[in-house]
C-alpha cells in the first residue's frame, strides 16, 4: 500500500463537498436533488463509477464547473468518491437534501478552503482515508473575533444575536 495526497485544484475558492457514494445513479439523483432545493443553482457534479467500465460519470448545470469537477474527480481517482462544485450556493444550502440521497455514505468535507485528500493506493485501486481542510488553528477567538464573525454572517444573510 502506498500513501499519496492529491490536492483539490479550486483556482476561485468555490464552495465544494467531497464524499463517498455506491451507485451509478448518483449523479442523477443529486441533480435532481439540487435543482429541486435550489432553484437556478449552478454546480459541477463528478463521480468516479467502481466497477464495470470504471468512468467517471458528470452532470450540472455549469460546463466550467463540470469540467472542474471532472478533472479533481480524475485526479482522485478513488472509486465511488464524489466532487461537487458549487457556483452560487453554500454547502449549508445543500447539504440536507444531499444527505436524503439514497446512494450518499458519507461527507468527507464541505469548503472553499484549501483541501488535500489523503488517498491509499493498492493494488485494487484507490481509496479516500480523509482529507486535510484548511490549516490548523493559530488560538482561540477573542471578543472582537466573536463580533467579525457574527458580522460575516449577518452579511451574507444569516441573523445572529
Amino acid at each position: 500500500m502506498e500513501l499519496l495526497t492529491v490536492r483539490i485544484e479550486n483556482p476561485d475558492e468555490l464552495n465544494f463537498i467531497i464524499g463517498q457514494t455506491h451507485f451509478i445513479k448518483t449523479v442523477d439523483d443529486v441533480h435532481e436533488a439540487l435543482v429541486s432545493a435550489v432553484p437556478g443553482i449552478k454546480f459541477g457534479l463528478a463521480f468516479s463509477e467502481a466497477s464495470g467500465p470504471c468512468l467517471v460519470r458528470c452532470s450540472g448545470t455549469d460546463p466550467a464547473l463540470i469540467e472542474l469537477a471532472k478533472k479533481n474527480c480524475l485526479a482522485v481517482a478513488a472509486g465511488h468518491s464524489f466532487i461537487l462544485f458549487l457556483g452560487n450556493a453554500y454547502p449549508i444550502n445543500v447539504l440536507r437534501v444531499l444527505r436524503s440521497v439514497p446512494e450518499i455514505v458519507s461527507f468527507y468535507c464541505a469548503t472553499a478552503n484549501p483541501v488535500e485528500v489523503i488517498l491509499a493506493q493498492t493494488d485494487l485501486g484507490r481509496a479516500v482515508l480523509g482529507v486535510v481542510d484548511g490549516q490548523s488553528p493559530k488560538g482561540v477567538e477573542t471578543e472582537s473575533d466573536v463580533q467579525h464573525r457574527r458580522a460575516f454572517l449577518q452579511k451574507i444573510g444569516y441573523r445572529v444575536g
